[in-house]
């Protein structure tokens, strides 16, 4: 693993598949009494988000909060930030503090690289959602859903999503989200379909490494996996489709077009959702829509992206004390680094 997580695309197939695999040793931790882990005690993580959101930010704090952090949470509403502070001074105050990680989420495209890369802090930089770019935490809990799904909880482990057929649907140009899925869902060997109107496809989309439809009945009965995206008004300042009605109609999922899905697909939306825009409520609230499992989801992945940069190279949850032959002082911080959370 490296020090930072920028971008979907900067992870090998290994290393997607060990942060996979790892959430799932994360996602047990979940179902026990005491849902907390000692791995990260003593580290400081800071939440710096200068854009609004809910789900990805509680799944962050509760990620840290059961490695067991110490968690800051930064809204630049009401900071420093709104009379005008500067990135770079938010970083320094940061480092003055003596911050481990920062998750920042930005709405400018290439903030959480430029933190990664100036110089200003020390510390790990994971990237929660920057601009139009990229979001990678969500495409690995999106990818998670999809392998336990699609592949299964225990057979999936150590298994890449070669051969699965995804079709993401929707708000393409706007979306951090499909641009971070199409890079790691092709690492992981999955064949990828955009469907969207015209107006909403990024210029370049050619040479992404997947399909692009303007069809989406022709591809729904070939799909493993359909995840629609939220059509994101906020991003918009011009007129990219005639009316909602119109957009629903030719791109919306309802129980008719859901219907046409294999009996195993799934339906993926990675929220918030707008209900009678992009998806009806009957989708929503069908038992093969995965959105609750995607919010579940997403703080195992949290929690193995954190305790892979963070936690060092010790198991996460390990049953058994190992044997010290030979006591030597440099033995001892292993010793105890690999203890159980049950001890601690």
């Amino acid at each position: 693993m490296q020090r930072h997580l920028i971008s979907a695309a900067d992870l090998t197939r290994d290393d997607a598949v060990l942060i996979l695999d790892t959430a799932e040793e994360m996602a047990r931790v979940a179902d026990r009494p005491i849902k907390k882990l000692p791995t990260l005690r003593g580290r400081t993580i800071v939440n710096l988000f200068f854009e609004d959101s809910t789900r990805t930010r509680i799944s962050f704090e509760a990620a840290e909060k059961r490695l067991s952090a110490d968690v800051i949470n930064f809204s630049a509403k009401g900071s420093s930030v709104s009379k005008g502070e500067s990135l770079k001074d938010t970083a320094q105050t940061l480092e003055a503090m003596g911050v481990d990680a920062v998750v920042i989420r930005h709405g400018a495209s290439g903030a959480p690289y430029r933190l990664a890369n100036s110089g200003w802090i020390d510390a790990a930089v994971i990237n929660a959602g920057d601009g139009t770019h990229q979001h990678p935490t969500q495409a690995l809990l999106d990818a998670f859903t999809m392998r336990r799904r699609l592949v299964g909880r225990d057979t999936g482990l150590g298994q890449d999503l070669s051969g699965k057929r995804i079709t993401l649907v929707g708000d393409v140009l706007h979306s951090r989200v499909a641009r971070s899925n199409v890079d790691l869902l092709h690492t992981l060997g999955a064949e990828v379909t955009l469907v969207a109107p015209p107006t909403l496809l990024p210029v370049g989309v050619e040479s992404w490494p997947c399909e692009v439809s303007y069809d989406l009945d022709s591809t729904l009965p070939k799909s493993d996996a359909v995840m629609m995206l939220r059509v994101q008004r906020e991003r918009m300042h011009a007129a990219f489709f005639p009316t909602e009605r119109e957009y629903s109609r030719r791109y919306g999922l309802d129980g008719d077009r859901m219907a046409r899905m294999p009996e195993h697909a799934i339906v993926m939306h990675p929220g918030p959702m707008v209900r009678g825009m992009e998806i009806t409520a009957e989708v929503a609230d069908s038992d093969r829509c995965t959105v609750v499992e995607q919010v579940a989801n997403g703080v195992s992945i949290r929690m193995a992206v954190l305790y892979l940069l963070l936690g060092g190279n010790e198991p996460a949850v390990t049953h058994t004390r190992p044997p010290v032959a030979h006591h030597h002082p440099s033995d001892e911080r292993s010793a105890h680094t690999t203890s159980t959370a049950e001890e601690k």
